[in-house]
């Protein structure tokens, strides 16, 4: 948009207040509108050409002859005095050089066109920060609807949660690309579950819960706080939470190798095959998360969804007890309270349905049924639990074993929870199957038949078992799978 200028003898006089004018010889005053007055030739006079004369009127740039006088301005690429000899010198390459022409005709628009984008600009930055505000007001009231500022007081006055960290909305949106579905792992009863990269490129795994009930945001903060004190190396750490929206989100270490769940029940191929030998030290680390969570921590955690998806394997197949405490508070219909189940069918404790309470034999319970599903290879809802054992288990694993693994599930499955063992006990007891490694068949030599028994046998390979192919095979596993029939369906 170009602007022009337009000049102007004292702009603020006329001439017939100034007596004595700027206008020389040979020429004479006259008025401006708008004020000032300019000289202009007297006729038969014409204005002398400065430009031509550069001994009087010098220039070393270039020249522009005007009514009265002219101009010297500097060569393009160049700036500073052209009136002078050497005056002016090149101007530097990443300099931007801006000519404007002003002129009366178009300042009156540009002035008013500046304004209004002032104006425009003002309403959007207050409207921005309207929104902005009403934002961080919505944010602390969720923040102290869900017990943060409780949370605060307890760590400023206990000083011993330095593992624990408050993050905010902004660092969890940016983790998971604002909720994007390539960082989406799963969903279930209790919310969605993604997966994050914190600004340290620390991967973790992101809980949001679907609801929550503020009664219980004092409960919720003492379980966050106790939970993030758990260190075992078979419990996924909680790393923290974020309480600025509506309900709660959990923060925890990301384990990199699926579900015991997706291993089991997952036919792939040999490669993914879960040999008998890590089936029992999984089952034993399991066991032993349990153990510690159950007796072995302060305020003893009963973790209430026992099953083979919250037990996540790493990639050197090391168990990892998940999803427990905190992340299972749900909100309390008081008109449907009889309608509220927590755990999941097929591993929940049957007499949950007649006290409405979970104890720590009902986690027993569930453990039972995921002993089940090792030994077994079938879902628990697929009624029939102890129809068959995993025929490649035979091969691997021993009689002893898997009748004494057997048994073991037998009694955690117990109706009655005062017959059940503790998971401290189950540990116990598959340690020791561990240690002790029999042959899964009798070997004869001379007629005599002999078994060997292996004390802190070496790790295998983990999948490294043949499949069953032979007759003599095949007929022991019948006895076996006749036997563990026996044991739960006695006559």
């Amino acid at each position: 948009m170009p602007i022009v200028v337009d000049w102007v003898i004292a702009p603020n006089k006329t001439c017939a207040t100034e007596v004595v004018n700027e206008c020389q010889e040979n020429s004479s005053c006259y008025d401006v509108e708008g004020g000032g007055y300019r000289c202009k030739c007297d006729k038969g006079y014409h204005d002398i050409d400065e430009c031509s004369d550069q001994g009087t009127y010098p220039c070393h740039g270039i020249c522009v002859n005007t009514v009265g006088s002219y101009t010297c301005t500097c060569e393009r690429g160049t700036s500073g005095d052209a009136y002078t000899l050497n005056g002016y010198k090149e101007i530097a390459k990443d300099t931007i050089h801006v000519v404007l022409i002003i002129g009366n005709a178009s300042m009156q628009k540009y002035t008013n066109m500046v304004i209004m984008l002032a104006v425009i600009s003002g309403i959007v930055g207050i409207c921005y920060g309207i929104r902005r505000r009403k934002l961080i007001k919505l944010r602390e009231k969720f923040f102290e609807q869900n017990g943060g500022v409780l949370l605060k007081q307890k760590i400023k006055s206990q000083g011993s949660y330095e593992d624990m960290t408050l993050f905010s909305i902004e660092q969890l949106r940016k983790a998971i690309n604002n909720y994007s579905q390539d960082q989406f792992i799963g969903k279930g009863g209790y919310g969605v579950v993604y997966k994050g990269v914190l600004a340290g490129k620390r991967v973790v795994v992101i809980k949001k819960s679907k609801l929550v009930d503020e009664s219980q945001a004092e409960q919720f903060i003492n379980e966050v706080l106790m939970l993030t004190q758990v260190i075992h190396r078979n419990v996924v750490k909680l790393l923290g939470c974020c309480l600025e929206e509506e309900v709660p989100i959990l923060v925890y270490e990301f384990i990199s190798n699926n579900t015991l769940f997706h291993r089991i029940h997952q036919r792939l191929g040999g490669m993914n095959w879960l040999s008998w030998e890590n089936r029992l030290r999984v089952a034993t680390e399991a066991a032993n998360a349990l153990g510690y969570l159950h007796s072995e921590i302060t305020m003893p955690i009963i973790h209430r969804d026992v099953k083979s998806t919250n037990i996540l394997l790493d990639e050197n197949y090391t168990a990892k007890i998940l999803d427990f405490g905190a992340s299972k508070l749900v909100p309390v219909d008081h008109d449907q309270v009889t309608t509220l189940i927590q755990g999941t069918l097929g591993y929940l404790d049957p007499e949950y349905f007649n006290s409405s309470q979970l104890t720590e034999k009902s986690d027993v319970y569930s453990f039972g049924v995921v002993l089940a599903e090792l030994i077994t290879g079938k879902k628990p809802i697929e009624n029939r639990l102890f129809e068959i054992v995993e025929p490649r288990l035979l091969r691997e694993g021993t009689f002893e074993q898997l009748q004494a693994v057997g048994d073991l599930v037998k009694r955690c499955l117990s109706f009655a929870s005062h017959d059940r063992p503790t998971m401290k006990e189950v540990a116990m007891e598959l340690d020791s199957l561990r240690k002790f490694t029999t042959h899964p068949w009798a070997q004869h030599q001379a007629g005599i038949e002999t078994r060997s028994l292996v004390l802190e046998v070496e790790q295998s390979d983990l999948y490294d078992a043949p499949l069953i192919n032979d007759t003599n095979e095949w007929e022991s596993y019948s006895s076996v799978t006749k036997m563990v029939l026996e044991e739960y369906n006695p006559r």
